[in-house]
């Protein structure tokens, strides 16, 4: 059985995507996270896989497309938080989170292939991860990695190097005003987009 978890936060103003404020004032943050989050379940819905899975802090909202499993998301560090999405899955499962709007079905589906590896790994530019795929969903090859750094995306990797790895293409996080504007102009169809581009308006 085949797993697609999005692990995000409930877009409440003043606690998600606080980065980007300013020029945003933290409603318009929230919202931007909104329509990433509502972007992000689209397209996961829109791929193929047994189970589609949001493992949320906060609660669910208009944004929540139906069919998609919510689960809550434990306490401790992001790293925990992470582990314990995969100890939720039986079977291989892939995990995303809601800052990569840009993201779309055509990507994601052949991480849910495990043929030919055990493992699939995208980079964020960062230098974290946006995607992380696992055959054998073992919580044991997150807890420990330092998360939220510079050095998350290596460090991650190198929990993975006694495994076969698929490598797909790194992607840019939205954490800042400048990602915001360069993901929006990559991905230009996206609810996202629209948002930035109406919110951008009004800061002229």
């Amino acid at each position: 059985m085949t797993t697609l978890l999005v692990i995000a936060k409930e877009p409440v103003p003043g606690r998600v995507k606080t980065r980007l404020t300013p020029p945003f004032t933290p409603s318009e943050a929230a919202a931007l996270a909104e329509a990433s989050l509502a972007d992000t379940l689209a397209v996961a819905m829109a791929t193929p896989a047994d189970r589609h899975v949001l493992v949320l802090d906060g609660s669910p909202g208009p944004w929540t497309p139906p069919g998609l499993e919510i689960l809550p998301q434990c306490g401790g560090g992001l790293d925990e938080r992470l582990a314990a999405a995969f100890a939720s899955c039986r079977g291989p499962a892939l995990l995303i989170g809601m800052d990569t709007p840009q993201v779309t079905p055509g990507l994601l589906a052949p991480a849910l292939d495990f043929g030919a590896y055990d493992a699939w790994f995208g980079p964020a530019d960062d230098g974290g991860f946006w995607a992380l795929g696992l055959r054998d969903p073992d919580p044991a090859l997150l807890l420990g990695v330092p998360m939220s750094v510079p050095e998350t995306g290596a460090a991650q990797r190198a929990r993975l190097r006694h495994l076969r790895v698929g490598e797909l293409p790194g992607l840019r996080d939205v954490d800042t005003a400048r990602d915001a504007e360069a993901v929006a102009a990559k991905a230009p169809w996206t609810r996202f987009a629209a948002a930035h581009l109406a919110m951008s308006a009004a800061l002229r």
